[in-house]
């Protein structure tokens, strides 16, 4: 008889979360009937007690904010793409109880922009300056070969991202909010904000505009999305995102070669049946 295996994704909040239903279709399609995938509202507070309370039928765990950062004190390793970005969003357990951490957004941004043909940008932009916007930079530092704008609204953030820049091999300007309109016609705009924060721009989408990425997937299309795929440019959505860094967490997890198309499948579904 197999040996019960279990993973997790935590956050805060957390109801919301497609990991379980991407999770769920891999474990299907793979025959891993004995592997349960679960969702736990954890805060920061409450984490070192939940890593500590993991027995030996754990095998990972996908954290989302606000764990990325707050995870690494509590593991034995971290990856080099975790460490350049500070922000670790899989941990892989093993039996005798070593956690390593990893961030599989960089690496599944990547992976989402080659699946449009975007190997290579000669300059970028990315709107807004979170946690994600890092990650973004990290990915930038792979596949843009030029200057990359962040479009910011405070001075502090943008002194964040220069210094993410410097820390990453990028090479990072800074411009104010108010301009955020010259950014469309960057090769490659990545949309790093909170739904609602582009919608104004949407009516300045340029006749032919390059490679869109907007991280969000709920509420899908956003406003900018939808006039850009009007135009007829290419659109990269944040499913497409989501389901690349949980192909490879489900590859690290499970030792086996995840299904994407099965997955993506899985979270259309899953996405179409909340808006309906």
């Amino acid at each position: 008889m197999s040996t019960v295996r279990r993973a997790a994704v935590l956050g805060s909040p957390i109801a919301h979360s497609l990991s379980p239903v991407l999770h769920r279709a891999a474990y299907a399609e793979l025959g891993l009937g004995h592997w349960s995938y679960d969702r736990f509202e954890v805060d920061e507070a409450g984490l070192p007690g939940f890593v500590e309370g993991l027995d030996s039928s754990w095998a990972g765990l996908s954290l989302t904010m606000p764990l990325k950062r707050a995870v690494i004190p509590l593991l034995d390793e971290i990856t080099g793409t975790a460490a350049s970005v500070e922000a670790v969003n899989t941990v892989v357990l093993t039996e005798d109880g070593r956690r390593t951490g990893d961030n599989t957004d960089i690496p599944g941004m990547i992976a989402a922009l080659r699946e449009r043909g975007v190997e290579k940008v000669e300059s970028a932009a990315v709107l807004g300056a979170g946690a994600t916007a890092s990650s973004a930079l990290a990915a930038l530092a792979e596949i843009c070969t030029g200057p990359v704008t962040a479009f910011v609204r405070s001075r502090e953030r943008g002194d964040e991202m220069r210094g993410w820049g410097d820390r990453l091999g990028v090479d990072v300007r800074v411009a104010d909010w108010g301009r955020a309109g010259e950014a469309l016609h960057a090769p490659l705009v990545i949309a790093t904000t909170p739904a609602g924060t582009t919608d104004s721009l949407a009516a300045a989408v340029p006749e032919a505009p390059g490679t869109l990425f907007d991280v969000l997937y709920e509420p899908w299309p956003t406003a900018l999305a939808s006039r850009w795929s009007s135009a007829g440019a290419p659109v990269v959505g944040g499913l497409d995102l989501l389901v690349h860094q949980a192909v490879l967490q489900v590859g690290q997890m499970t030792g086996l070669d995840a299904p994407l198309a099965v997955m993506r499948t899985a979270g259309e579904a899953a996405l179409a049946a909340r808006e309906g």
